[in-house]
């Protein structure tokens, strides 16, 4: 355990740093500093995360410029006249038809709230394992409001449909870690960096399995709760800053 263990946090001290996330979608909530932007910018980008990594930037950059580079008074203020632009636009599966509702969703939430964060703590109990509560009760709120496709649900997983959740589990990844290393944001408070769960994407679930960390066969939420466990064994309070080492390994040194 001591030798991997090792070799992962060597690994860390090498990935988590500013200098290797230019290509990564984190770079486009980076490009913001105000915590509303972070928050929308870093939502989007999570969700549209799959593809190659160009691709994905160029297209949050391109919805971004569609709200003027300002998401959150976009959310506030814009007009039905304003939204005509979105229809338009696609990424994959991603369509106007969810962008739209997730604009909708999120000038609802941020008229009536302060942070999204808010958000992930309906199902918060403050628990190592409450992150299937605090996933699956923000799939349910982020769907409540009357107008929601159901086309779109797909583009938010929750565990209660063994999904392995790969794309929030990052996106809470970037709010809730904090280091001093320039990566991940650390501006949400009250979940806990020890209670967050690997994102088990297709590197890290290859890089996972060869170092012997993944038995299971199949890739899902149980999956992603037995990584993070043996990742917890190497740091219980902060498991998942070895998510870099595994995305590393697998990104760039094709391990």
């Amino acid at each position: 355990m001591q030798d991997l263990k090792g070799f992962l946090d060597e690994k860390v001290a090498y990935y988590n740093r500013p200098n290797f996330i230019i290509l990564d979608p984190i770079s486009i909530p980076r490009s913001f500093s105000k915590k509303e932007d972070i928050e929308i910018s870093g939502f989007f980008a999570a969700v549209l995360a799959w593809g190659q990594r160009k691709t994905i930037l160029n297209k949050c950059k391109e919805l971004f410029e569609l709200m003027d580079n300002d998401p959150h008074q976009f959310m506030l203020h814009h007009l039905e006249s304003d939204l005509k632009p979105f229809l338009t636009f696609k990424h994959r599966t991603f369509n106007d038809i969810d962008t739209l509702y997730f604009i909708h969703f999120f000038s609802w939430f941020y008229k009536n709230h302060a942070s999204l964060e808010e958000a992930f703590l309906l199902g918060q109990t403050g628990k190592a394992d409450s992150m299937y509560s605090i996933l699956t009760q923000f799939q349910e709120f982020f769907f409540s409001l009357d107008d929601a496709p159901s086309r779109t649900k797909k583009h938010i997983a929750t565990p209660q449909r063994k999904a392995a959740c790969k794309r929030i589990n990052m996106f809470l990844r970037w709010m809730v870690r904090s280091d001093d290393n320039g990566v991940d944001f650390g501006i949400w408070k009250k979940i806990s960096p020890s209670q967050l769960i690997c994102p088990c994407d297709l590197h890290v679930d290859r890089v996972g399995r060869k170092l012997g960390l993944i038995t299971r066969k199949q890739t899902d939420w149980q999956t992603a709760i037995e990584l993070t466990e043996r990742l917890r064994e190497y740091d219980s309070e902060d498991p998942v800053k070895y998510d870099f080492a595994l995305f590393g390994l697998g990104v760039e040194e094709k391990f």
